[in-house]
């Protein structure tokens, strides 16, 4: 099967940046909406996908209207749940317990939080169903992360070694099937 362009954009910075925003859903300001804009305008996208955040999803909707898609909102492309976390900053929550987070996200998920299989489970779905044509994600850090995981086979020290700040481009170029593989084209920032 013939490979596809796949591209992951971390949508704009929200109103208060900073903060540990998993399923917490805050707007984007409208300089982030305009970075995203100028990341994706001289890409060819056939399919446009978004995480149903606000911040996400207001992103891709004025991406829409400049590449004439109508976006599709899927939640699986939704940040992790940092649970009793989601909202703080990383200054208040407990040092210990977040480099536990940081080191093993599967073992040491935030309290009520998801684990990092449950976000790579996600996007594992998400990207088996993708149609394999020239595709824009406008997602988070994390489930950006977790398709370099999937499709490129990074582990967990080699992810966070990415800097994925807001309006970052993460190009790929998938081979799709059972076993999908990606090269990465290009992240730009």
């Amino acid at each position: 099967m013939n490979s596809f362009p796949l591209h992951l954009l971390r949508h704009g910075a929200p109103t208060t940046p900073g903060l540990m925003l998993g399923h917490t859903d805050m707007a984007p300001t409208p300089e982030g909406i305009d970075q995203c804009l100028r990341q994706v305008r001289a890409l060819a996208i056939e399919q446009l996908i978004a995480s149903h955040l606000q911040r996400s999803c207001t992103a891709a909707q004025a991406i829409g209207v400049d590449h004439d898609l109508t976006p599709t909102l899927d939640p699986r492309w939704r940040e992790l749940n940092f649970g009793e976390w989601d909202g703080q900053a990383p200054a208040d929550i407990d040092p210990a317990a977040l480099d536990r987070f940081w080191a093993d996200p599967d073992a040491s998920p935030p309290p009520g939080g998801e684990p990092w299989s449950g976000l790579t489970a996600r996007v594992a779905a998400a990207l088996a169903e993708l149609t394999p044509r020239p595709t824009l994600v406008v997602t988070h850090a994390g489930p950006m992360r977790a398709a370099l995981h999937l499709l490129c086979g990074f582990d967990i020290a080699q992810l966070w070694s990415f800097d994925l700040p807001y309006g970052s481009l993460l190009s790929l170029r998938v081979w799709p099937g059972p076993r999908a593989v990606a090269q990465i084209s290009e992240l730009r920032q």
